[in-house]
Protein backbone atom coordinates (compact mmCIF):
# COMPACT_ATOMS: atom_id res chain seq x y z
CA UNK A 1 0.00 0.00 0.00
CA UNK A 2 1.06 3.65 -1.05
CA UNK A 3 0.47 6.76 0.57
CA UNK A 4 -0.68 9.76 -1.51
CA UNK A 5 -0.63 13.30 -1.40
CA UNK A 6 -1.67 16.32 -2.90
CA UNK A 7 -2.78 20.21 -3.26
CA UNK A 8 -5.91 21.41 -5.29
CA UNK A 9 -7.42 25.08 -4.97
CA UNK A 10 -10.52 26.14 -4.04
CA UNK A 11 -12.43 29.36 -5.15
CA UNK A 12 -13.35 32.12 -2.11
CA UNK A 13 -16.68 31.30 -1.56
CA UNK A 14 -16.98 28.08 -2.62
CA UNK A 15 -16.61 25.87 0.90
CA UNK A 16 -20.29 24.88 1.43
CA UNK A 17 -21.05 23.84 -2.24
CA UNK A 18 -17.78 21.87 -2.27
CA UNK A 19 -18.50 19.86 1.02
CA UNK A 20 -22.10 19.52 -0.27
CA UNK A 21 -21.20 17.89 -3.83
CA UNK A 22 -18.75 15.43 -1.80
CA UNK A 23 -21.22 14.32 1.11
CA UNK A 24 -23.43 13.48 -2.08
CA UNK A 25 -20.54 11.60 -3.97
CA UNK A 26 -21.98 9.64 -7.19
CA UNK A 27 -21.85 5.82 -5.88
CA UNK A 28 -20.39 5.10 -9.76
CA UNK A 29 -17.42 7.16 -8.86
CA UNK A 30 -16.70 5.83 -5.58
CA UNK A 31 -16.85 2.64 -7.01
CA UNK A 32 -14.12 3.69 -9.79
CA UNK A 33 -11.97 4.98 -7.49
CA UNK A 34 -12.00 1.77 -5.68
CA UNK A 35 -12.06 -0.38 -8.55
CA UNK A 36 -8.61 1.18 -9.17
CA UNK A 37 -7.21 1.17 -5.72
CA UNK A 38 -8.06 3.76 -4.07
CA UNK A 39 -8.99 3.88 -0.75
CA UNK A 40 -8.96 5.90 2.70
CA UNK A 41 -9.54 8.77 0.71
CA UNK A 42 -9.75 12.03 2.50
CA UNK A 43 -9.71 15.88 1.32
CA UNK A 44 -9.04 18.94 4.07
CA UNK A 45 -10.04 22.61 3.43
CA UNK A 46 -7.25 24.95 4.68
CA UNK A 47 -9.49 28.00 5.26
CA UNK A 48 -7.12 31.00 5.32
CA UNK A 49 -5.28 29.54 1.90
CA UNK A 50 -8.53 27.83 0.31
CA UNK A 51 -5.87 25.21 -0.29
CA UNK A 52 -7.56 21.70 -0.31
CA UNK A 53 -5.22 19.10 0.77
CA UNK A 54 -5.76 15.34 -0.60
CA UNK A 55 -4.57 11.71 1.44
CA UNK A 56 -5.38 8.36 -0.08
CA UNK A 57 -3.96 4.92 0.25
CA UNK A 58 -3.01 3.32 -3.26
CA UNK A 59 -3.05 -0.34 -3.55
CA UNK A 60 0.00 -1.86 -4.79
CA UNK A 61 -1.12 -2.54 -8.06
CA UNK A 62 -3.46 0.62 -8.15
CA UNK A 63 -4.48 1.97 -11.51
CA UNK A 64 -5.04 5.40 -10.39
CA UNK A 65 -3.14 6.99 -13.58
CA UNK A 66 -5.81 5.80 -15.62
CA UNK A 67 -8.82 7.71 -13.62
CA UNK A 68 -8.23 10.66 -16.18
CA UNK A 69 -10.01 8.73 -18.92
CA UNK A 70 -12.57 7.36 -17.22
CA UNK A 71 -16.18 9.31 -18.63
CA UNK A 72 -17.55 9.26 -14.84
CA UNK A 73 -14.42 11.01 -13.93
CA UNK A 74 -14.95 13.15 -16.66
CA UNK A 75 -18.30 14.40 -15.83
CA UNK A 76 -17.45 14.88 -12.08
CA UNK A 77 -14.34 17.31 -13.59
CA UNK A 78 -16.59 19.07 -15.40
CA UNK A 79 -19.78 19.55 -12.54
CA UNK A 80 -16.94 21.12 -10.43
CA UNK A 81 -15.12 23.48 -12.30
CA UNK A 82 -16.94 25.89 -10.86
CA UNK A 83 -15.63 25.53 -7.45
CA UNK A 84 -11.85 25.08 -8.32
CA UNK A 85 -8.79 25.89 -10.43
CA UNK A 86 -9.15 23.74 -13.12
CA UNK A 87 -6.82 22.57 -16.10
CA UNK A 88 -7.79 22.91 -19.86
CA UNK A 89 -9.23 19.02 -19.93
CA UNK A 90 -11.45 20.35 -16.71
CA UNK A 91 -9.32 18.41 -14.17
CA UNK A 92 -8.51 20.19 -10.89
CA UNK A 93 -4.96 21.89 -10.56
CA UNK A 94 -2.96 19.18 -8.35
CA UNK A 95 -0.13 19.47 -7.20
CA UNK A 96 1.33 16.76 -5.38
CA UNK A 97 3.16 16.35 -2.22
CA UNK A 98 6.03 15.22 -1.21
CA UNK A 99 6.32 13.10 2.24
CA UNK A 100 8.79 14.62 4.17
CA UNK A 101 7.90 12.71 7.97
CA UNK A 102 5.54 9.31 8.58
CA UNK A 103 5.09 7.56 12.23
CA UNK A 104 3.24 4.23 12.17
Amino acid sequence: MKRNAFAMRLKPGCEKEYKKRHDEIWPELKAELRKAGVSNYSIYLDPKTHTLFAFQYLADDATDDTLAEKEIVKKWWHSMKDLMDTNPDESPVSDPLIEMFHLD
